[in-house]
């Protein structure tokens, strides 16, 4: 477990469990316990805590600041960027073997698309989109109960994609969007 010190110049370092830390150090190990020893500080302090090492390896994007909007997002700052300090102890064993890669599959498009159950919604919008006119995408959600973002989809994904099926896109006479398959395939 790691303890953080700050000293009377605002400066903060960090001890493993079992370390020596000076006794003119005020210590915490969490954000919690140091917002209880924050509590009687003034918001100054924060921002020397804070410039005390911003720019400063291993803080080298931090910039400095010049308030604090509040004690709560000092503290939560503070203890964020102070937790590269965190040292890390001594390997005391060799480091697992990394898992084998599993190997990527990719998915299978039906070179044959199959035809749809009857009844299914699937079917439904195929046959919607099977007709001259086609259909317009509120067509089709109140055929399925879809919203047009699912429906969407669907056009690209299963019909589009995994069945192989060209969507023609059209505007009807009134201006709306329709939808439907080219003669060929239909």
């Amino acid at each position: 477990m790691t303890i953080f010190a700050i000293d009377a110049e605002n400066t903060i370092t960090a001890y493993l469990a079992g370390e020596s830390i000076p006794e003119d150090h005020a210590t915490f190990s969490s954000e919690k316990e140091l917002t209880k020893l924050a509590a009687a500080w003034p918001m100054a302090r924060f921002v020397e805590v804070w410039n005390n090492f911003a720019e400063v390896p291993p803080f080298g994007d931090l910039k400095p600041v010049k308030k604090f909007t509040d004690r709560k997002s000092a503290i939560t700052r503070i203890w964020r960027a102070i937790q590269a300090l965190t040292p890390t102890p001594a390997p005391t064993a060799a480091p697992a073997a990394p898992a084998p890669k599993r190997k990527a599959t990719k998915a299978t498009i039906d070179t044959e698309p199959r035809e749809a159950r009857p009844g299914s919604k699937k079917a439904i919008v195929l046959d919607l989109l099977r007709r001259p006119e086609g259909a317009t995408l509120e067509q089709i959600m109140s055929a399925t109960g879809w919203q047009s973002h699912s429906v969407r989809g669907f056009l690209s994904g299963s019909l589009g994609k995994k069945m192989g099926l060209a969507i023609e896109s059209l505007k009807t006479d009134d201006g709306a969007r329709a939808y439907r398959l080219p003669e060929a395939q239909a």
